[in-house]
């Protein structure tokens, strides 16, 4: 069993047994035929996974890695907020007909601020200081802009991480405001995980602990079904993966740059419902 899916396992169960049932409150999502859509939750999981030991991949089903790594290099990478920029259809219901989300995710990293070193972004502030600066306690990104937010197609779910160089490994802190479980859960992971390896190999660090923080954790009511037998399948072993050593630049990695090796898996789960 990989330790993603210890974690995961662990977490759904939690949720499950303990959560607390928002059936019958006002809540703001809806399923595709105008039902509320409820959920099972739980307030604050924080899930650890040591990258220095393994890459936390699920294996009960797939995660499509490479499409995991697009739509985050599509936000940290190219800094857009066009679906014209990203090769998956995951965001088409929140774009307008030319295609922007608004001011959402990877317009926020492309802004510039104005600091003592002259005019940076965000993400070049994190390269800056990771290189410059590595034991700083200051290098963190933020996506949840309040001015902004009303011009927003969605709120940023994952919105903030933090990071923290220890010895020679580099550590972070995703802060995700929600989460849906069985949609969104190891694709984030993985997005991240994936992003602090990146960004360690390209500032002559290791990479260290990602510690996931969620603030409402939730399983939505017709997904129950679906998560109870996913949680009951046999996992198997963690699969190897890395990047491409030879990338030494941020701005040079592609989907291709990560490598997943000996993935088995269970089968996927399809046509999973989304609310929206």
């Amino acid at each position: 069993m990989s330790y993603a899916d210890e974690i995961f396992i662990k977490m759904c169960k939690d949720i499950l047994a303990n959560g607390v049932d928002t059936k019958g409150e006002k809540v703001r999502p809806v399923w595709s035929d105008g039902t509320p859509a409820y959920t099972v939750k739980k307030f604050g999981v924080v899930n650890r996974y040591n990258l220095a030991e393994e890459f936390p991949l699920l294996t009960l089903r797939r995660t499509a890695v490479k499409s995991a790594v697009d739509e985050l290099l599509w936000i940290w990478q190219k800094k857009s907020n066009n679906i014209h920029d990203l090769n998956s259809h995951i965001w088409d219901s929140w774009a307008d007909e030319s295609g922007s989300i608004g001011k959402a995710y990877g317009y926020q990293m492309q802004v510039k601020h104005q600091y003592k070193e002259g005019a940076m972004d965000q993400v070049d502030r994190v390269l800056y200081d990771l290189k410059h600066n590595p034991y700083s306690r200051r290098i963190m990104t933020n996506m949840y802009v309040h001015q902004d937010l009303h011009e927003m197609a969605l709120y940023p779910c994952a919105y903030s991480m933090t990071f923290n160089v220890t010895g020679n490994r580099l550590n972070a802190i995703l802060n995700q405001r929600s989460q849906d479980i069985l949609a969104a859960n190891n694709w984030n992971v993985v997005q991240y995980a994936a992003l602090v390896c990146m960004l360690a190999q390209v500032s002559d660090l290791l990479p260290g602990e990602f510690v996931h923080v969620i603030a409402d954790a939730h399983i939505y009511d017709r997904h129950i079904p679906l998560v109870e037998e996913l949680i009951s399948r046999k996992p198997f072993a963690a699969p190897t993966v890395r990047l491409n050593p030879a990338v030494d630049d941020f701005y040079k990695f592609t989907p291709s740059d990560i490598v997943v090796e000996n993935y088995e898996h269970g089968p996927q789960i399809k046509n999973i419902p989304i609310a929206v």
